[in-house]
């Protein structure tokens, strides 16, 4: 579990295709410091909020294995050598929740229509449902609030400290985002979902 509080901003070394026990998929190695500290082979770390496993490392990089089905869900397959991804370790027992819950899996990927600091971005229309105004959205693995929601977009401010340590600050017009709905909200909607279906009237 991750908070959307980005720790760094890593690298891309570069990206090569490989073959898995799982299947074709891709091998990242990002430069980073801070992540590396007391991460090991099997850590997970958040890469613009997509939770990875390393399985290699040295002292100032890391490498992950990226499956096809993730690449073809986010905006990972997108990355190439130079680009800057927003990175974060899994929350330890008794810190502080900065942000909000957020468990790296990816629910869709959105495009920027606006860039920050009125950041405007468009989702797929079936997941405005899970956004409320002045609600908890993660985008690119960062913790923001929603608002000035529409039928497919929605607004988040981008303050200049966010825009200076994470990949906002480098999204223009056009650029796909990694979108997590917060898991509250789909809990809920699961939950109430046997008590709001349509009542069929009495049987005759």
């Amino acid at each position: 579990m991750f908070t959307g509080i980005i720790e760094e901003l890593g690298i891309i070394e570069s990206t090569d295709e490989v073959d898995t026990e799982w299947g074709p998929g891709l091998r990242l190695r990002i430069g980073a410091h801070t992540v590396l500290e007391g991460s090991g082979v099997g850590a997970s770390i958040a890469v613009n909020g997509c939770c990875l496993t390393l399985v290699a490392r040295g002292d100032d990089w890391w490498e992950t294995d990226v499956s096809d089905e993730t690449v073809g869900r986010t905006n990972i397959g997108t990355l190439v050598p130079g680009h800057r991804v927003n990175l974060e370790r899994p929350m330890a027992l008794g810190e502080r929740l900065g942000g909000h819950i957020v468990l790296g899996h990816v629910d869709t990927v959105g495009s920027v229509v606006t860039p920050a600091p009125d950041l405007q971005v468009r989702i797929p229309e079936r997941l405005m449902r899970y956004l409320v105004e002045k609600g908890s959205v993660t985008v690119d693995g960062i913790s923001l609030t929603a608002f000035d929601l529409t039928h497919d977009t929605f607004r988040v401010a981008v303050i200049p400290h966010t825009a200076a340590v994470t990949t906002l600050g480098l999204c223009g017009i056009g650029a796909v985002v990694n979108i997590e709905v917060d898991i509250l909200a789909k809990h809920i909607e699961r939950l109430v979902a046997p008590y709001s279906a349509p009542n069929p009237g009495p049987e005759h």
